[in-house]
């Protein structure tokens, strides 16, 4: 029996580590990224093969290197499952950013799905099955004010989604996105308890999300059985906060 595989890219902590751990408890082998915390994912590595008995190979490098990324799905003979988590944010004025900084954000989280996406289809075309999950925020859906850089990737990201999908759901591959909320990460710790404690009050679940909350939503899109004909959403799950 064909194990299923499953790449997740930003694995190394937060949302993505959280994927990981429900992806290799479902039973899939893993081909984990990170871009500097290879030390943690490491560790993430050791402790999901032990605890699952699954296969985990890690890479430490920039997403968006594009000849690593060619170098690490040399290794990967198929993917049932790709999941686009790499992200950064820029807090600040607009003004005072400077060109370098927003192709940062821009190339991390947009420019990385292209690539990934370049590389894996063609293989999950010749199998007519695959999964595709970008993740996304509700700031690509609404925009932030002190974060257009970001709002504009993740907005990015939701157009993407939606073509990409169009383009490969004759194939029985379906392409979706999560567009996070305020999740409890460290791309979050910026926020003060009181900040925390304002933005609480305006979300009707009445706590901040957790990466496991986005986790067990990338495992109900990879569940079984599956119809196949949820394509091209980018589903909000942000407590009812926007």
């Amino acid at each position: 029996m064909e194990r299923k595989t499953a790449l997740v890219t930003g694995a190394s902590r937060g949302i993505g580590k959280a994927i990981a751990w429900e992806l290799a408890r479902r039973g899939y082998d893993l081909f984990l990224t990170c871009h500097k915390n290879e030390a943690m994912l490491l560790d993430a590595k050791h402790v999901l093969e032990e605890t699952f008995g699954i296969s985990c190979r890690t890479y430490c490098f920039s997403v968006c290197d594009e000849e690593r990324l060619a170098k690490l799905f040399a290794d990967i003979p198929y993917l049932d499952v790709l999941v686009n988590n790499a992200g950064i944010s820029y807090v600040g004025l607009l003004t005072e950013m400077s060109y370098a900084q927003w192709q940062e954000v821009i190339d991390t989280n947009l420019s990385s799905c292209f690539l990934t996406c370049k590389y894996a289809v063609p293989e999950m075309i010749r199998r007519k099955k695959g999964k595709i999950i970008n993740i996304s925020s509700v700031w690509g859906n609404v925009g932030a004010s002190m974060e257009v850089a970001y709002s504009a990737s993740k907005g990015g990201v939701n157009a993407f989604t939606r073509a990409l999908a169009k383009e490969l759901a004759p194939s029985n591959i379906q392409v979706n996105a999560i567009a996070c909320g305020l999740i409890d990460t460290d791309m979050n710790s910026h926020l003060s308890r009181q900040e925390q404690a304002e933005l609480i009050e305006e979300i009707p679940a009445n706590r901040i999300g957790k990466p496991e909350d986005v986790a067990q939503l990338v495992g109900m899109l990879c569940g079984e059985p599956d119809s196949g004909y949820l394509v091209g959403q980018v589903i909000t799950l942000d407590g009812g906060w926007t």
